[in-house]
């Protein structure tokens, strides 16, 4: 297949043909969790939009080796290296080992993510698993000149380094903007420069997770984990590099740097980022006490909840917004995109019981593909492909009711093309179709009471068990074959 695909690349902040540095293989690496608390919803916007954009490339006939990491080390997850292990502070709290914590929190985010439906990395790697890499790559930063020692702590010499590169590339940012905007934080007398980062960190008496290294036993940096993990398994370069926007400032411009330092490229040729969620307008987080948990989506178990909604339907909610585009939680739009997802799994249970005929088909097969290509090819446009699949939507259900025909080559490939696209690609699941095993017989059964109520002129009965059957979200269609149902 030809390949037409365009993708937004953050660096050079346009959109770009894809064309990857190797054509037997396409190297993508996503910034994973940090795994000593549940995983929120940013992270699983982020990982089903890169579900998406694996699965596409995957179907275009690519290779892809995708790498996604898992954060264990110990060391904080904020921008400013300053040591806080919130592994030991959780594990003091639920009188565990950090690894535990560590088990506890990778277990559930995985299983958060199969309910998803997102596919496993092709590597899943961990900073605690790769800490010789880590001090590796610290030891070459130093001999290449853009990293000095500081009592056991090891620095990266930003002022050094924007000699020589670009230290705002990914993010266009003044660099006195970025030295105004700077916190004093612990450490800072030990630095050359107020945008130093650490690289390696001495460990303080009570710190737990900890490891030997030249410098001192201690643990490394941030930022450091993903530049060594990406060049273990990708290379000094790759093609795509993804994350949540609010990496870009701070820990994928590290990133750069350190590639840059150590290998004198940048690590990656195109950067994606994913776009913040808000709730009713507002930013979501935990102190405004308007974030929630995955799991707290599929119960209804939140103030800002008025019911639960399968993961299926959450998946669906959040691709029908464009990952950089902002995506907002509120009832209501969870509540149209629950309606919209049965509406796409009802017209394809209807796939098996249309009738082709040999007139001309409503349906020009070769068209909906090239316009769903289209949406694809344009970074990545799932918006614009859900709008494509319920015209056919549509006319699956003109065709249900005899409004309009379908041959039976282009039933057949009607059916081929929503499996591509409705589950191969957007990575849906008919979670109606178990339900609607179980329920057959059942409706089988009242199906047979209103037709009898119909025979006897019953008819307000008849009118009853539809409009009851209808408000519990169950439709029923008659027709010259009989009487059919679904959900709604």
């Amino acid at each position: 297949m030809e390949n037409n695909l365009y993708l937004y690349n953050t660096l050079t902040r346009k959109k770009e043909k894809f064309q990857p540095l190797h054509p037997s293989l396409v190297g993508m690496y996503v910034c994973g969790p940090t795994v000593y608390s549940d995983v929120h919803l940013g992270n699983c916007r982020t990982f089903v939009s890169f579900d998406l954009i694996f699965r596409y490339l995957k179907h275009l006939g690519f290779k892809v080796r995708y790498v996604r990491n898992i954060t264990d080390a110990g060391h904080l997850e904020g921008d400013n290296d300053e040591g806080d292990d919130k592994f030991a502070k959780k594990a003091k709290l639920e009188q565990l080992e950090p690894m535990e914590i560590v088990q506890k929190y990778t277990l559930g985010f995985h299983d958060v993510l199969r309910l998803f439906n997102t596919l496993p990395p092709s590597i899943e790697p961990t900073a605690t698993g790769h800490i010789s890499e880590q001090i590796e790559m610290v030891q070459q930063i130093i001999a290449n000149g853009y990293a000095y020692e500081v009592n056991g702590t090891v620095y990266f010499d930003v002022e050094k380094y924007v000699k020589d590169y670009d230290y705002t590339v990914l993010t266009n940012r003044k660099l006195d903007d970025m030295l105004n905007n700077t916190r004093e934080l612990g450490g800072q007398d030990e630095k050359h420069g107020r945008l130093d980062f650490a690289l390696w960190i001495k460990a303080k008496p009570e710190h737990i997770m900890r490891w030997p290294s030249p410098w001192s036993v201690g643990f490394p940096g941030w930022h450091i984990e993903c530049s060594a993990m990406s060049r273990k398994y990708l290379g000094d370069q790759f093609d795509i590099h993804g994350g949540g926007m609010d990496l870009a400032a701070t820990h994928h411009t590290n990133e750069i740097a350190q590639s840059e330092a150590c290998n004198h490229t940048t690590p990656a040729k195109y950067w994606m980022h994913t776009n913040m969620l808000t709730v009713n307008g507002a930013r979501m987080s935990k102190s405004s006490g308007n974030g929630f948990l995955p799991h707290q989506l599929f119960t209804g178990d939140h103030p800002l909840l008025e019911r639960g909604y399968t993961p299926m339907a959450v998946r669906f909610f959040m691709l029908q917004a464009h990952y950089r585009s902002t995506l907002d939680f509120s009832n209501e739009a969870l509540d149209a995109a629950d309606k919209g997802f049965k509406r796409l799994m009802t017209a394809i249970n209807l796939l098996d019981k249309l009738k082709p005929s040999k007139g001309k088909s409503a349906l020009n097969i070769a068209d909906l593909r090239a316009k769903c290509y289209a949406a694809m090819d344009d970074d990545f446009n799932s918006p614009i492909l859900i709008a494509e699949l319920f015209e056919v939507v549509r006319l699956i259900n003109s065709i249900y009711d005899g409004k309009a025909a379908i041959s039976a080559p282009d039933l057949e490939e009607l059916k081929t093309f929503l499996q591509h696209f409705v589950f191969d690609i957007l990575g849906l699941q008919n979670d109606q179709i178990s339900s609607n095993d179980s329920m057959d017989e059942i409706m089988s059964i009242v199906i047979k009471l209103r037709d009898g109520a119909k025979q006897n002129k019953d008819f307000a009965t008849s009118d009853r068990i539809r409009e009851e059957l209808n408000a519990i979200g169950i439709q029923l269609k008659d027709s010259k074959d009989g009487t059919l149902w679904n959900k709604i």
